[in-house]
């Protein structure tokens, strides 16, 4: 596979997921995550999904997979079964209107791909394999989980309020100073949740004044 790696959004997107077993669930999981508007076509749904269900989270068409079930606008399609038929029936179908596929664990008759991710805050890490080896994808998924510390989402959160204000402003400050002031004793202040601190001590990193305008001081 030639694979470009994107991050989709899929929030209020129609999505439909062929299968209610483990694999479905997995594949509702990550949806639900997205806030995407899902669907799921199955006979039978596993604990899992039945809880979905419950709470509203997807529709549920209860029956087999039908290929009419393709000529909604979907945003792209999950197949999560263990039948190869209907994963390349699917993916045919799906070409045909234009509609991205994947199909779990079936890389053949993918469109796309799943990677492993690790989610703090507004970070958000993914690795592939390609489909190569899952085990080895888990692996990555642990190690990534591992870095990410604790500082990482104030980190996060940090920069993009500093980032906002600085362009209000209309101040540049180029790529290679945000680097530099991103360094170890600030990432110890945020992990010791020293917000103010971490700010002064960012801004003064970056060379700039943020002091208040003079219609802010004013307000």
């Amino acid at each position: 596979m030639a694979l470009y790696p994107i991050f989709v959004e899929c929030k209020d997107r129609p999505v439909l997921v062929i299968g209610g077993g483990h694999v479905g669930a997995e594949k509702v999981r990550g949806l639900i995550n997205a806030e995407a508007d899902i669907t799921v076509v199955a006979p039978d749904l596993n604990e899992e999904m039945q809880g979905y269900k419950a709470a509203g989270r997807f529709k549920h068409v209860a029956r087999e997979y039908r290929k009419s079930d393709l000529d909604a606008d979907w945003h792209f399609i999950m197949v999560a079964t263990d039948d190869g038929a209907v994963n390349r029936e699917v993916r045919e179908a799906g070409n045909l209107r234009r509609i991205w596929v994947n199909a779990a664990d079936d890389p053949v008759n993918c469109d796309f791909i799943l990677p492993s991710v690790v989610r703090k805050g507004k970070i958000t890490l993914a690795a592939s394999t390609a489909g190569a080896s899952p085990a080895l994808a888990r692996r990555l998924r642990e190690e990534l989980d591992a870095y990410l510390t604790e500082d990482m989402p104030a980190l996060a959160d940090l920069l993009a309020e500093v980032r906002q204000e600085i362009r209000k402003r209309g101040i540049k400050v180029e790529n290679d100073t945000w680097q530099d002031a991103i360094d170890t004793p600030l990432r110890v202040m945020l992990a010791q949740r020293r917000y103010p601190e971490a700010r002064a001590y960012l801004v003064e990193r970056l060379g700039i004044d943020l002091s208040p305008l003079a219609a802010e001081a004013e307000a």
